[in-house]
């Protein structure tokens, strides 16, 4: 019991002694409704555009129970995340708590899993806006678009995290308010016109219902939620303690949940093609949404929420890119990455974000001049973050119940939900993409190696 009131003491203090042993520190400015900010901006409270159509035809049209099934799981990581930030309030997310709870190996593991989500799925949000951007100025190539992107992000995160959070929370007010222009006008023309499927189709699917189908649309869904989890790697940052960082958590989940089911709801109404359909044709689930809202409502509409969708994406992409910079900054500062990684300036990790930067661009960049780009960052992305949301659910039991560092453990908080909620993401893996799985298996198999050989002389990074 001493050992583990220990363990809860240290976790509440910053760990000065391996900032000063591996790089510097993170100056504390961020509030709760900074945290908001960075989360929803992440998340992006349009989310479900981009990839609507194929979460539609995959799930045979029931997308809106899709996203209450992937609400569902996401709330037992958050719970987990609740717990573990808590006991080490500290950069690093995933990679900080398993290290905790499962120890150094697993958490290097957990960390390079991390690191798939966190260095794509900026590439990804700089995608979503560049296709956006394409969409209203055709003559301009998509991946010139997203170059823009990624130039004026990363200026913004290299400037300092408050600075960035004020521009982001104007962007999030911006998106809401184009959110609820959708809404409203949905709602218009559902009442004047009647809906072009039925009216329980996005729960119950407008063909056939399939369990399999919902699940395999799910693991696609994963990554609409990706943001939530970021708003723990700035718990270094934070002034008040861990418990606003929890808080911001399970606040941005619940919230991103009921916008994700209520537009995703409207526009399967207002679809004019079914889910067979879209199936039939990949080349047209990627701007399904637009088209829904463009026959149905009016072109001023599609290109209100195209020039949102650009310039909300490319936000997303500014709050996924801080924090794939804090990941590296932490894993160097425990000599896991070279320690270069690890040097601040101002408080800010730029080093870290100006690599996470390039990775992000050249990533971008491929897919966006590929026609088949999106799908593989996507289904790639998801495989990484479900795979350390599972050692995320683990360290919360190691941490809680087998080494009992604080004491008994609550058996629903520190043993049922982390279980359930792995269980639940290891079945959204079995069905996902098996391109995804060869992938993950692969990039798992390199951590393997690297953590072989660097385990013994993590000096030498």
């Amino acid at each position: 019991m001493a050992n583990g009131a220990s363990g809860a003491h240290d976790a509440d203090v910053p760990e000065s002694r391996a900032s000063a042993e591996g790089g510097g520190e993170l100056r504390r400015t961020l509030g709760f409704r900074d945290l908001v900010v960075y989360g929803l901006l992440f998340i992006a409270p349009m989310a479900p555009v981009g990839v609507y159509g194929t979460l539609d035809a995959k799930s045979h049209g029931a997308v809106a129970l899709v996203y209450v099934v992937a609400t569902i799981a996401m709330a037992f990581t958050a719970v987990s995340y609740a717990q573990m930030v808590r006991v080490a309030p500290r950069a690093g997310s995933v990679f900080t708590y398993a290290t905790k709870g499962l120890g150094q190996g697993p958490g290097f593991i957990a960390g390079w899993m991390a690191m798939l989500d966190y260095l794509l799925i900026p590439a990804v949000a700089y995608l979503f806006s560049g296709i956006a951007m394409e969409a209203l100025v055709p003559s301009v190539d998509r991946w010139i678009w997203t170059v823009l992107a990624v130039l004026v992000t990363t200026a913004l995160n290299l400037w300092g995290v408050r600075p960035a959070a004020r521009v982001g929370f104007a962007v999030l007010v911006m998106e809401i308010v184009v959110l609820l222009v959708f809404v409203v006008s949905a709602v218009v023309v559902l009442v004047r016109d009647g809906a072009e499927r039925g009216w329980l189709s996005p729960i119950t699917g407008d063909l056939s219902f399939s369990l399999t189908a919902v699940l395999g649309a799910v693991s696609v869904a994963v990554l609409s939620y990706l943001g939530f989890d970021a708003i723990a790697s700035f718990a270094e940052e934070v002034t008040g303690g861990s418990r606003k960082v929890a808080r911001a958590v399970l606040f941005c989940l619940v919230v991103a949940g009921v916008l994700f089911f209520v537009q995703t709801y409207l526009v399967a109404l207002l679809e004019p093609l079914s889910s067979a359909e879209l199936a039939a044709a990949p080349e047209k689930q990627g701007t399904a949404f637009y088209d829904a809202v463009d026959t149905s409502v009016g072109t001023w509409l599609h290109d209100l929420i195209a020039v949102s969708k650009a310039i909300g994406a490319a936000f997303a992409a500014l709050a996924a890119q801080a924090a794939a910079g804090r990941l590296l900054f932490a894993m160097a500062r425990e000599r896991r990455l070279p320690r270069g990684l690890a040097r601040t300036g101002a408080g800010t990790p730029r080093v870290a974000l100006l690599v996470a930067a390039v990775i992000s661009l050249i990533a971008a960049v491929w897919a966006a001049r590929r026609p088949n780009g999106l799908g593989h960052l996507v289904s790639v992305v998801d495989i990484g973050a479900l795979t350390a949301f599972v050692l995320l659910h683990a360290s919360v039991v190691g941490w809680f119940v087998v080494r009992r560092m604080e004491g008994p453990p609550d058996r629903l908080r520190h043993l049922v939900v982390p279980v359930v909620g792995a269980v639940i993401l290891i079945a959204v893996m079995v069905e996902a993409a098996t391109a995804a799985q060869v992938v993950g298996v692969v990039w798992l198999g390199v951590g393997l190696v690297v953590l072989a050989v660097r385990w013994e002389r993590p000096e030498s990074l």
